[in-house]
Order: structure tokens, then C-alpha cells, then sequence
């Protein structure tokens, strides 16, 4: 047993405990199985996380294989999203690519081997009446009247399915288990259905298509899954994968474990409540920064080693609960704190003018971040007209205001200790310059500002935008119409003029922001806020 694995069971992963005990020195065999109707999101990155993890600590493999039973909603933009995701993530899954549909020929096979063994059958009841029959919690289901033809009947007519000779829900395979079980997922459940729905794959090849609880235990046993690993949705539903494997898998059943998913506070989750947002316009696509999905959380900035290290962190357990979003905004920061660079950049630039700087200019080094001091420096210009941030100048300050007021002081960070003279107002009121001093002695006891704010060169500023994103749900529950603030005149220092696609930067004072590809063009930058540098709201317990 690997080290890492043995840490994991005393820490109470009660999967490495079930593995354990199935291995008996075969080699484990892990799949992701995503079915390609969206993008995935942080919970999907949980069981990512979990399927290769695993399949790396017990020296075994982790399948990708794509559910694609279901062609009425799925598509080639999904499966692309989602190997995109999983590669950025920081999983590869070698030569192991699959696909449901590649398995299409050899699922009907096997559904003519149940049949043979009088273990399903084809039935004629509508998609009413198989409700009505099939029965409920409380009460037991009713035999079809078409459960006892004969095998050679049912191999006719799935034949006769297969071949396109039935309408679209005329008729369906069900296997034949026991309409009386307390399980209604073993009340003779529906294995194919008629559906001429072009497939992405495989054409228009097939007019009879897999239910998922048939053909998600069948691709386990032709892939020689060791464990299926599901969240706990599935767990009524294990009866029915242990049916058709004990069927037809032989000695080597895979077996189903279930785990509760991850469920994140004050953000929306699922993708069927995802594609609804982004149906309707209230999102600009699947990646849009505000949504949970992998990409969103990409655009937003947000590392795959960080959601890496939060996903080991909550680790699995069997009963569901809510975690709370500060604590993955938690890992985001700490993983930037170290990676991001430092800049100056304002949101809402005021002007500020030192009118005793009588020096054309001049340059000062600027550490790129005080905690990894292996980021280097930077050099960042000085001139008599800067901007500051407008908030960090109050004519009439609050009580405990300790950034510049008239006749106060602030030091510009990494340069110098400015003192406000006087200021000057537009037509409406509003302070539009700060006529400032400086002070050319450092070292004059006299003068102590309490803060240091940031500032960028009026010569050389570089005009940027910015979004600021948060949180789509508010503490109570109700919708967060705040969740998007564009500012479309941000001013920045000259040095993320050079700034990539994707570059991640700490905007002192104000947050970590990375570039966004989606609104950048030649003619400016935007970025995206990635988060503010600590919570900007109550956490609640769960």
C-alpha cells in the first residue's frame, strides 16, 4: 500500500478503505464519466480530482469516457470544453479516451444476451402508463401485460427497434426484475428507448439508444473498471448497476461507490440551472467569471492548484452538506499571495499635481512582491501629474480617515510623503486636481503620514477596464444584482501594457485580477477581479 493512501484511510477517506479490500492485486482502474450536455463546474472538479488521484496513488489508470447516450442535448463544443478543463486542471488520461457510442454495437449485444437469459423484454406501454404501472414509495408497481412473451418474440421486435420499423416511443426494452421491489429503480427499468435523433458521432446509424443506468455499468465492465465512483444521486440506483454487472460482467464486477457532492454556498450549481442562466442572457456563456464552471472560475483567475488543494482539503464523505464559498476564496488567495505580482493600478483615477516637483521625471525599483522575493522588481515612473485612487482623498473625512485629506499627509508607495494644499472643483461641485507638496527631506520628523496609497504616472498611464465579479446568490438566498461591475476607465501602470492573456496580478489595495482574453483587445486591456483581497461579506455556518 502507497504511503499517500495510508495517510488517506487514517483520515477517514472511507473510499481507500473499500479499494483495500476489492484490489486482491489487480490493478486499479478509475474512470471520469461526464455526459457532454455542459461545462463542468467545481463539484465535477471534485470528482476529477478523485478518480485521478486515486488512480495515481494505487499506481493504476483513470479512463475519460464521455456518456454520450443522449444525443438530443449534447455536443462537440461540451466534449472539447471538458477534455480542455481537465487538461488545465492538471489530469491526463493518456491513450484513454472513450466514448459510450464507441460501445453502441456491443450494449445491444449484450441486451440480446439478457434477453436470451429471460431477462428483458420489449413492452408497448407509453411513457404515461409506465409511470402509472411502475407505482410509487408506498406503493408496488404492476406487471406489464408485455413481460411474458416469449425470447423469441422480444429478440424480433428489439431487432425490428434496432431497424427502425417502430415510431419514436412506441416501444422500449425494459429489463425484468421485480415490479414488487421497495426500490423502484428495479421495477423492470427501461434498458433502450426508440429516439431517431442524429448522433455527433455516430450519425444517424443508430435509431435506439442506451438509457444511462444500462450502459453506464456495461462501459465500466467492457473497460475493466475496478470502481465506479459516483455521487450519492446514484446510490438508489447501485441495485440496478450491481443487477447488470452480477449479468453480465463474470468474475470481475466493478463496484459502485458513492460520495456526497460538493455543494458551494452563495453560487448557483447544476448544470441544468447553469444552462438555463446561460439560455437567458443573465450570463454572457458558459465561462462567464460569475458561474462555478471550470472555465468561469479559469476567466475569473482562480488557479488549478488552488482548487486542487481545496478539493483534497474538504475531502469525501457519504453525508451532503454546503461549503462555505470563503473557504475555496480562502485557498485562491493563499495561492496567489506568493504568485501574483504586485502593481499599482487605480479604479477611479483622481488627478493629483506636485506643484514643487521640478524634475522631468524619474524612476523608482519596486519590488514585484514582498513575500516571493523571487519575482524580482520592476521599475516604475515618477512625474509631477499622477492619479490616484479618488476614495483615498476625502475633503471632509470620517472619523479614523488615514489617507489624504486637505492639509493632510499619505506617502506614495516606494516614493514620496505628499502634503495637500489645496483642491480644485468642475461645475458641479466635485474635486476634479489635488494640488499637492512634497516633501524633499525623508528624514523631517515633522511629517508622519499614517498610510501609504498606490499612484500611477499620468505621462505613461495605461487606460484599462475592469470587472468586478461576486458572488451570484446573497447571504439570504436572494439574487445578487451587484454581482458585475464594469469600470470602463481604470488607469494602470505602464508595466501591464506587456501583460498575457491569463496573467495574474495582485492591484494593490483593491484585489487579485488577471487579464481576460474575452473583452481584451489591441486598443485595451481588460481584467477581471478575480477576488477582493479579504471577504467582503459575513460567512455563515452550514
Amino acid at each position: 500500500m502507497h504511503t499517500e493512501a495510508e495517510n488517506a484511510v487514517k483520515n477517514g477517506n472511507f473510499i481507500h478503505m473499500y479499494i483495500q479490500e476489492d484490489l486482491g492485486g489487480r490493478p486499479l482502474q478509475t474512470r471520469f464519466p461526464p455526459e457532454p450536455n455542459g461545462y463542468l463546474h467545481i463539484g465535477h472538479a471534485k470528482s476529477i480530482c478523485l478518480n485521478f488521484e486515486l488512480a495515481r496513488r494505487y499506481g493504476g489508470k483513470c479512463n475519460l469516457r464521455f456518456d454520450d447516450t443522449n444525443p438530443a442535448k449534447e455536443s462537440d463544443e461540451f466534449v472539447r470544453s471538458i477534455q480542455d478543463d481537465i487538461r488545465w486542471l492538471g489530469f491526463d488520461w493518456g491513450d484513454r479516451l472513450f466514448y459510450a457510442s464507441d460501445y453502441f454495437a456491443q450494449m445491444y449485444e449484450y441486451a440480446i444476451e439478457l434477453i436470451k437469459k429471460g431477462k428483458a423484454f420489449v413492452c408497448d406501454l407509453t411513457t404515461e402508463q409506465l409511470r402509472e404501472y411502475k407505482g410509487s414509495w408506498d406503493a408496488v408497481g404492476s406487471d406489464s401485460p408485455y413481460r411474458n412473451r416469449t425470447t423469441d418474440e422480444n429478440l424480433s421486435l428489439f431487432a425490428q427497434m434496432k431497424n427502425g420499423e417502430f415510431p419514436d416511443g412506441a416501444k422500449t426494452l425494459r429489463a425484468k426484475i421485480d415490479m414488487g421491489s421497495p426500490n423502484i429503480n428495479l421495477r423492470d427499468p427501461v434498458l433502450y428507448r426508440i429516439a431517431r435523433i442524429p448522433h455527433q458521432r455516430t450519425g444517424g446509424d443508430w435509431c435506439v439508444y442506451p438509457m444511462y443506468d444500462y450502459a453506464h455499468p456495461i462501459e465500466d465492465i467492457i473497460e475493466g473498471v475496478t470502481h465506479s465512483i459516483c455521487t450519492l444521486e446514484f446510490e438508489e440506483h447501485r441495485p440496478l448497476y450491481d443487477w447488470i454487472t452480477g449479468e453480465l460482467a463474470g468474475e470481475n464486477k466493478p463496484r459502485q461507490i458513492e460520495f456526497a457532492k460538493l455543494s458551494l454556498s452563495r453560487t448557483i450549481m447544476g448544470k441544468r440551472s447553469i444552462a438555463e442562466l446561460v439560455a437567458k442572457g443573465v450570463v454572457d456563456g458558459w465561462d462567464d467569471p460569475r458561474l462555478p464552471t471550470i472555465s468561469g472560475l479559469r476567466r475569473r483567475g482562480c488557479t488549478p492548484s488552488a482548487i486542487r488543494a481545496f478539493c483534497e482539503e474538504i475531502g469525501v464523505s457519504k453525508a451532503n452538506s454546503t461549503v462555505d464559498c470563503s473557504m475555496f476564496e480562502h485557498f485562491v488567495r493563499e495561492d496567489l499571495k506568493n504568485k501574483a505580482k504586485v502593481v499599482m493600478v487605480v479604479l477611479d483615477p483622481l488627478k493629483l499635481v506636485i506643484t514643487n516637483y521640478e524634475k522631468d521625471g524619474e524612476s523608482f525599483v519596486v519590488e514585484n512582491n514582498a513575500e516571493n522575493p523571487e519575482l524580482g522588481t520592476r521599475e516604475v515612473t515618477f512625474s509631477r501629474e499622477l492619479y490616484i485612487e479618488r476614495e483615498d482623498f476625502a475633503e471632509n473625512p470620517p472619523k479614523k480617515f488615514r489617507r489624504l485629506t486637505v492639509g493632510g499627509c499619505v506617502r506614495l508607495k516606494s516614493a514620496y510623503v505628499v502634503v495637500c494644499d489645496n483642491i480644485i472643483k468642475d461645475s458641479d461641485g466635485n474635486v476634479s486636481e489635488i494640488h499637492c507638496t512634497y516633501i524633499i527631506d525623508k528624514e523631517d520628523a515633522e511629517v508622519k503620514p499614517k498610510s501609504a496609497i498606490q499612484w500611477v504616472n499620468k505621462q505613461d498611464a495605461v487606460s484599462v477596464s475592469a470587472r468586478l465579479y461576486d458572488s451570484l446568490i446573497n447571504e439570504d438566498g436572494t439574487k445578487n444584482g451587484d454581482a458585475l461591475t464594469v469600470i470602463p476607465n481604470a488607469m494602470a501602470e505602464k508595466s501591464l501594457e506587456d501583460a498575457n492573456s491569463e496573467d495574474r496580478f495582485q492591484f494593490m489595495r483593491i484585489g487579485y485580477f488577471c487579464i481576460d482574453s474575452k473583452y481584451s483587445d489591441s486598443q485595451k486591456l481588460a481584467f477581471n477581479r478575480t477576488l477582493p483581497l479579504k471577504n467582503s461579506f459575513k460567512t455563515v455556518s452550514t
